[in-house]
């Protein structure tokens, strides 16, 4: 049987298969071999982790096919796009493989931005100050320009997680540990400190238990009459989004540019999507 070298790297990017499915694949491999073959780079396993593992544990034969890249972003990049298309993947882990995909090919093309949280009120960033790179992968992923941006500040937050425990960084793509894509953002910013805090809680298991919206109302603050300032925030932010959107749009309106327009209300359901969660988290 060949020896193929498991890069750790590689591996951990592929979510992992469920029980039943992967008892069902074991099953299958069992009762008709290993039919497909498994992709090499340069002698590292890129796509078939788990028929590898099982053919290996039953010594069960397999064939294998090599494949050409011109760097180890390139193989990410690939598997990434395979891993997409292929498997029904949960939200966090699309927003994982999106934000790695747009950091990975910066990284390849050169010139990678900083990618910085921003505030709701931010939302209203001009379409053309996002870069080839984010609106080519927001046509191939079908979401807004401005997702893919946020996609790759959290993305550099589950990253950040993984270094400090990889354990932690497995929860949360399993979403095992319920963690926010604002939460994601904004640690992606943070020191090193909350990270492996963060990191520490989801490892123990109280990561979220003693979270909390806002102080609750208390004998001097009735709940009919007390306004939390997240809520009065979230509700000046809101404002502004409306506002801008509302402008935004109807220029692209008076000029007829419906692909624009498109991609305008995509960013504004985002950033909704974004606000919402900064409700809970």
């Amino acid at each position: 049987m060949q020896d193929i070298i498991i890069d750790e790297e590689f591996k951990f990017l592929l979510p992992p298969l469920d029980k039943t499915t992967y008892t069902q694949l074991e099953e299958n491999i069992l009762q008709h071999g290993c039919r497909e073959p498994l992709v090499l780079w340069e002698g590292i396993l890129i796509d078939g982790h788990n028929r590898y593992e099982i053919s290996k544990k039953h010594d069960i034969p397999f064939k294998t096919v090599n494949m050409e890249f011109d760097s180890r972003e390139n193989v990410i990049i690939w598997m990434i796009s395979t891993q997409v298309l292929r498997r029904n993947l949960t939200p966090t882990q699309l927003t994982f493989f999106r934000g790695l995909h747009y950091i990975t090919d910066k990284k390849v093309h050169g010139d990678i931005n900083r990618i910085a949280p921003k505030s709701a009120s931010d939302h209203s960033e001009h379409l053309g100050e996002l870069g080839s790179t984010a609106m080519r992968l927001a046509d191939e992923y079908n979401v807004s320009p401005i997702t893919i941006r946020r996609d790759a500040q959290a993305a550099a937050g589950i990253i950040a997680i993984g270094k400090t425990s990889p354990e932690a960084k497995r929860n949360i793509l399993s979403e095992k540990t319920k963690i926010s894509r604002k939460k994601l953002r904004e640690l992606s910013a943070g020191p090193d400190e909350d990270i492996i805090e963060v990191a520490k809680e989801i490892d123990n298991g109280t990561f979220g238990k003693n979270n909390s919206l806002a102080p609750r109302p208390d004998e001097n603050h009735p709940s009919t009459d007390f306004i939390p300032p997240e809520l009065l925030q979230l509700e000046r932010d809101l404002k502004r989004l409306t506002t801008d959107f509302h402008t935004e749009i109807h220029g692209l309106i008076r000029n007829s540019d419906t692909n624009a327009l498109r991609v305008a209300f995509k960013s504004y359901v985002a950033t909704m999507e974004d606000m919402l969660e900064g409700i809970y988290n």
